[in-house]
Formats: C-alpha cells, sequence, structure tokens
C-alpha cells in the first residue's frame, strides 16, 4: 500500500506545508535546536546537534537546494549516532566526491514525496494489515510496522530504524527522526 502523495519525485529534503492538516504545527526541539515550522528543511537541520553528519552529506551530495525547495517532503533523518552504527569507513568513503552518485541514492531513499505525518504513517500501516509499503523518491521501496507504539522502518537490506521523534514540520515537509540509517540496493 502506497503512502498519499507518494509519486516519485527527485528530492531529499524536509517538507512543506500545504495547509491540509487538522493538527497545530508546533515548533520542536531536535538535536537541542528548535525546529521552526515556518524554516525550510535545510534552515532547521543546519541548528541540530544531532543531525551535523546528514547535514555534512547532504552538502557533500549537493542536494542543498533541492531540500530547500517547495517539496513537499516527508523525510526520515537519521542521527549521528545512526550514521555511526555504520561499518567504520563508510561515512568517510560516501563523503568523497568520486562516491557522490552512491551518496545521493542513500540520502534520497530516505524522502517520501508528499507531507507524511506520523497519523498517516500509521494509518498507512493498518490499513495494509501491519506493513506498509512504501516508495521513496530515488525509486526503491521502504516497508512501515508497527511495535508496540512504536513506527519502525525497514530498508532493502533488512535493516530496521525506529522513528524516535516524529511530526517535525517544516515549511517544505516534515521531518520524522530514525536511529538507523537506511540503505538501498546499490
Amino acid at each position: 500500500m502506497k503512502m498519499r502523495n507518494l509519486l516519485p519525485v527527485l528530492a531529499l529534503g524536509l517538507f512543506m506545508i500545504t495547509g491540509t492538516a487538522t493538527f497545530a504545527q508546533e515548533t520542536k526541539m531536535v538535536g537541542g535546536a528548535a525546529m521552526y515550522p515556518s524554516k525550510n528543511i535545510v534552515e532547521n537541520a543546519v541548528n541540530s546537534k544531532d543531525h551535523t553528519t546528514l547535514v555534512a552529506a547532504v552538502k557533500a551530495a549537493a542536494l542543498v537546494e533541492t531540500l530547500q525547495s517547495e517539496g513537499p517532503f516527508t523525510v526520515l533523518a537519521p542521527t549521528n549516532a545512526a550514521f555511526e552504527k555504520l561499518p567504520d569507513g563508510t561515512v568517510a568513503s560516501l563523503l568523497k566526491p568520486e562516491n557522490k552518485k552512491a551518496l545521493q541514492g542513500v540520502l534520497t531513499y530516505h524522502v517520501i514525496a508528499g507531507k507524511n505525518s506520523a497519523a498517516d504513517i500509521i494509518q498507512d500501516i493498518k490499513d495494509a494489515g501491519g506493513t506498509a509499503e512504501w516508495t521513496t523518491v530515488n525509486g526503491q521501496m521502504l516497508w512501515g510496522m508497527l511495535d508496540g507504539d512504536m513506527v519502525k522502518i525497514k530498508d532493502q537490506a533488512g535493516n530496521i530504524a525506529t522513528v524516535t521523534i516524529a511530526d517535525v514540520y517544516q515549511s517544505n515537509g516534515v521531518i520524522h527522526v530514525i536511529d538507523t540509517v537506511l540503505l538501498p540496493k546499490m
């Protein structure tokens, strides 16, 4: 089952407020910084001390402009600790200029077109009988499931991330902070 508005739109980013939500868009704290719904994904992400590796990767992959665009995007944003779980040397290798395309593939695997709140994601999982399927902007699939009240996201390699902070609204989408880097087929 697909999330609402999942036509792949090439971009990695954080999302846009479309005015269709029926709940208040509040400022949340992520990585010790306020994430303002009036700012775009990049404007907010650069302030999170928990996302310095992600911000460096977005810059190295030349995706800053994309993430500052209108969107809307749903971004599954891995923390620095999530990147630290990868095998030694993986991040350094991906940040090399010659690996820019592979880095773009990994980062765009963390983005779903549209603004999908936690409630939307949970409803998709329930509507699909326990496991929802979504197409990322890089064209590959992710799967979502519930573990009690926690949303879990499974990648192509079988890695499972937990959403640790949900519904961090941006002017061009929404961010859900995750504890594991999701890996596409390379």
